[in-house]
């Protein structure tokens, strides 16, 4: 019994040695103060907020000229656009023109044969006439 209760109080004596090297040794071997770190950790935040301002704005710059070019070619293609719009629409008043030059001339020439075939068929209704 006399080596257990010697066991623990060794522990014990042991474990509070140890704390206390350990506490010793924790405030000699800090780098600093308390004080002095939540300062440098201040500072820290304070040059890292203001690098993250500092990428912003770059973004925003960047994002804005991305869609200036944007709107630039946009009003590019617009105006090509409207010029084959307006080239096309062009071809197609021609493309009209030409068919209905091409009607008349069919018509006119129906209208010549028509008149033909009347003449013909007055003639022939004449000599059946005549022959009768």
């Amino acid at each position: 019994m006399a080596e257990d209760e010697s066991g623990r109080g060794g522990f014990l004596r042991g474990f509070f040695i140890g704390s206390a090297l350990g506490a010793i040794a924790g405030l000699l071997l800090a780098p600093k103060s308390g004080k002095e770190l939540r300062s440098e950790l201040k500072q820290k935040g304070s040059e890292v907020l203001e690098e993250a301002k500092g990428l912003y704005s770059e973004a925003q710059l960047k994002a804005k000229t991305i869609l200036d070019e944007a709107q630039r070619r946009a009003e590019e293609l617009k105006k090509e656009a409207n010029l084959q719009l307006a080239e096309a629409r062009v071809k197609a008043k021609e493309v009209i023109e030409d068919a209905k030059t091409g009607v008349k001339k069919v018509k006119g020439a129906v209208e010549v044969g028509l008149e033909a075939a009347r003449q013909e068929l007055s003639k022939g209704a004449k000599k059946d006439e005549t022959k009768a």
